[in-house]
């Protein structure tokens, strides 16, 4: 007998057992919920309150989506007081909600059913409404935990996915998941996750999927071959996952058999955090161990583009003013006339500023003197040939040449950003605002770039048209870093993006290498500025190139 249905059924016995002395819980509902963040819909939930529930306790949470006809599916609630009674999982509030509804005009119409759109959709709307919405308001009356190893999350086939994008956007919020039959095919870009799971720095979640081999295969895809996906990217990526096969069809028969040990499993070793940990299988992990995000305070500065000298030096520009990083002080550089809108170092260590408001591309050394005039540059790297620079809204980029002093232009679409140029400064690497791609230039002998090609493909935050590319790096192996809406997104030397790096806030803007030996990578967020030291180095433009190895094809 398969060995996880043989301890289902010794719980079920052990439950049947004891159930006549374990106490029952509550479940109060339906209360009904008109939602901000889910405009003109209405829904209810239900709330599960087990005997043993102390107010003066912060009590664990699971939310279960679909309602409670959902948890009723699963036998959840006699489960839960059966568990809980025998200490096998802590004390846990229940809340049971169902997807909302639009009503229609006139009552003999059906309304817009909002389950789809809720549940199949990846992005953090439904995170934020189950945390700006449910949760305080079911807080209003139970004393909640607000700690992530405190909740659990789970869903069946679209609230499946629904459960495991909530912690997958927010999993500071969010850190056990169950997913029965769970809908990872692509309705609304949830294919994608299997993908995303193995390329994006590991998140700190403890996941139980089950699923049949008679689930559904219809035009979106296959469940039961899904589910197998996310069982190999999750065990891949090296992430607390467990799983229970079976031989059933889309229904909760085999989810509410094997739901004892699921929620055991889950919440297994509690109160100990959930964990992240280093996969063995990968290949190439940028991130190293207990390395996390640093704030670096700016005080009330807003940070925009960064630079490094030869040293390693950090150096970060607001709209007006240049600053350098003395360790973890900030010091004022130079108080610019006019608007900064990029930043570079070049040759001799001298420092070129794009001056917006004036037109042109300043360099500061004893005195301010302008090098390229009648531009509105934005993004600039600098190389011993001479000057990029990005003008996003002509789409184009400007190269200066230091030998013929001229300037030439390429047209590039979709808004140029960020400049990045190769290690052996054979190539310039460019991000554009409004495409999936980024770009690549040969740079002629004489510092020209030619050639334009759509090389990196990267990843999109759900609901936007493009990656949101802004400032990028290279490292010695020719592996190019973009500054995206989605994190550092780091792309190999044929243009394939293989790991992703979770931004400390919401955005970034710009990312370099720095640090004495430039194995610390520098970020700005939300005009915040952050650091962290990681397993690769970083290379400078402006000093002499460096060989990476043959690209890997």
């Amino acid at each position: 007998m398969n060995k996880v249905l043989l301890f289902s059924l010794v719980l079920v016995i052990q439950f049947g057992s004891a159930q006549s002395q374990i106490p029952a819980g509550q479940i109060l509902g339906p209360f009904e919920w008109k939602s901000k963040i889910y405009p003109g819909t209405e829904r209810e939930y239900w709330v599960y309150v087990p005997k043993q529930y102390d107010a003066s306790k912060p009590a664990c949470t699971m939310i279960v989506q679909d309602g409670l006809s959902r948890a009723k599916d699963w036998r959840l609630p006699s489960t839960l007081d059966s568990l809980i009674a025998l200490k096998g999982i802590p004390v846990i509030i229940g809340i049971f909600i169902d997807h909302g509804k639009v009503k229609s005009s006139g009552s003999d119409n059906y309304p817009r059913f909002n389950r789809s759109f809720e549940y199949d959709a990846l992005g953090d709307r439904y995170a934020r409404f189950l945390l700006e919405e449910i949760i305080p308001e079911v807080g209003k009356s139970y004393n909640l935990s607000n700690k992530a190893d405190d909740r659990l999350i789970a869903g069946a086939s679209s609230g499946a996915i629904a459960a495991f994008n909530a912690a997958w956007e927010r999993p500071n919020e969010f850190s056990r998941v169950l997913s029965t039959i769970g809908t990872y095919v692509g309705l609304r870009g949830g294919g994608e996750f299997a993908t995303l799971v193995r390329k994006t720095e590991p998140k700190p979640l403890r996941v139980f999927l089950q699923d049949g081999d008679h689930d559904l295969n219809i035009y979106a895809g296959d469940w039961w071959m899904a589910n197998q996906d996310m069982l190999s990217a999750l065990t891949w990526a090296g992430y607390e996952v467990n799983h229970a096969w079976g031989d059933g069809g889309h229904n909760g028969k085999h989810a509410a058999a094997i739901m004892p040990m699921a929620l055991k499993w889950l919440w297994g070793d509690y109160p100990k955090p959930v964990q992240t940990y280093k996969s063995p299988l990968r290949n190439f992990d940028p991130i190293l161990e207990n390395e996390l995000w640093k704030e670096i305070s700016i005080g009330n500065l807003k940070a925009e583009k960064l630079t490094v000298n030869d040293s390693g030096q950090l150096f970060f520009a607001d709209r007006q003013s240049v600053y350098r990083l003395n360790g973890e002080k900030v010091k004022l550089y130079k108080k610019m006339t006019g608007e900064i809108s990029g930043i570079s170092f070049g040759i001799n260590n001298e420092l070129y500023v794009s001056n917006r408001s004036a037109h042109s591309i300043d360099v500061i050394g004893k005195t301010v003197r302008s090098m390229v005039k009648n531009v509105k540059a934005d993004f600039i790297a600098v190389s011993a040939k001479g000057i990029y620079f990005t003008e996003t809204i002509k789409d184009h980029i400007g190269f200066y040449s230091f030998a013929k002093r001229n300037l030439v232009y390429t047209s590039v679409p979709f808004h140029p950003t960020g400049l990045a140029i190769s290690a052996d400064q054979t190539f310039l690497n460019v991000g554009t605002e409004n495409s999936v791609f980024g770009y690549s230039l040969k740079i002629g002998e004489d510092g020209g770039p030619d050639l334009l090609q759509e090389y990196i493909h990267y990843h999109i935050p759900y609901g936007k048209i493009s990656p949101g590319s802004a400032g990028m790096s290279v490292d010695n192996q020719n592996r190019i870093y973009t500054a995206t809406g989605m994190g550092i997104q780091i792309s190999d030397q044929l243009g394939r993006i293989n790991y992703i790096i979770a931004s400390p806030l919401e955005s970034l803007t710009d990312v370099k290498f720095g640090g004495s030996d430039f194995s610390t990578v520098y970020v700005v967020s939300n005009g915040r500025l952050f650091m962290r030291k990681t397993s690769v180095k970083g290379v400078l433009s402006q000093v002499q190139p460096v060989k990476p190895p043959k690209p890997g094809l």
